[in-house]
């Protein structure tokens, strides 16, 4: 199991958002959580990263209690984490930002590390010069996800990768994802509205509803237009 979650409670001051979360990701598994704008979604994101605190519950990373622990040390035990917005380094070049995901690796591994990623990344080898301000936010995306995989992390959190993205790299970033959890044995929890593409890269899908996971739902399943219509606001 590389994920075991128990009764996660947390909030943004004296509001609480979690209430009681529940769930586990087995190793290798592609999840995905998928609710309205506002059940929680991201917080459980930043929960499981550390930058909220529980209040009460349990979290398990690959055997060790994480619960107490900061993000950088989650980090440290392979807990990779792509944020909503992306949150590149505008300033910095992409290849610069890619050392920035190298950072807890030894700098002998730092070039082969780099190389490896941007082999399953062809698209950012000709960015690799221009500031992450120069990009478009497709290309930004995949900045993201690559400087997140540049630190070789056991789980990817992912949080709404195709928000505002042009239709072609969404589809990249699919295929990419799709390659990544086939060949790599990559555990990834993916947080996405759109639903052909959570459905194309879940194994299964988590629906959270005000702060709780209601119900498992099977990737085939979004394309049943009566369930489909339980999730108002989610598009397809």
């Amino acid at each position: 199991m590389m994920l075991n979650v128990q009764g996660l409670r947390t909030g943004y001051g004296r509001i609480p958002i979690l209430n009681g979360v529940g769930f586990s990701v087995g190793e290798g598994e592609f999840v995905g959580i998928l609710g309205h704008n506002g059940m929680g979604k991201t917080t459980l994101l930043r929960a499981l990263m550390g930058f909220l605190p529980a209040s009460s519950g349990r979290v398990q990373f690959a055997g060790q209690d994480v619960t107490a622990l900061e993000p950088y040390r989650r980090a440290r035990l392979g807990l990779g984490y792509v944020p909503q917005g992306r949150e590149i380094f505008p300033g910095l070049s992409a290849y610069d930002n890619l050392r920035m995901g190298c950072s807890k690796q030894p700098d002998d591994d730092e070039k082969e590390t780099i190389a490896t990623v941007l082999a399953e990344f062809p698209r950012l080898n000709t960015l690799l010069d221009r500031p992450g301000s120069a990009l478009s936010g497709g290309e930004q995306q995949l900045l993201a996800i690559a400087r997140c995989l540049c630190s070789k992390p056991r789980l990817v959190l992912l949080d709404e990768p195709t928000e505002g993205i042009q239709p072609s790299i969404i589809d990249e970033i699919a295929e990419t994802l799709q390659r990544l959890r086939d060949n790599s044995g990559l555990t990834m929890i993916l947080v996405e509205q759109n639903l052909d593409f959570i459905s194309a890269l879940s194994q299964r899908i988590l629906v959270i509803q005000k702060g709780t996971i209601t119900q498992e739902v099977k990737p085939d399943d979004l394309h049943n237009a009566s369930l489909v219509g339980e999730f108002i606001g989610i598009t397809a």
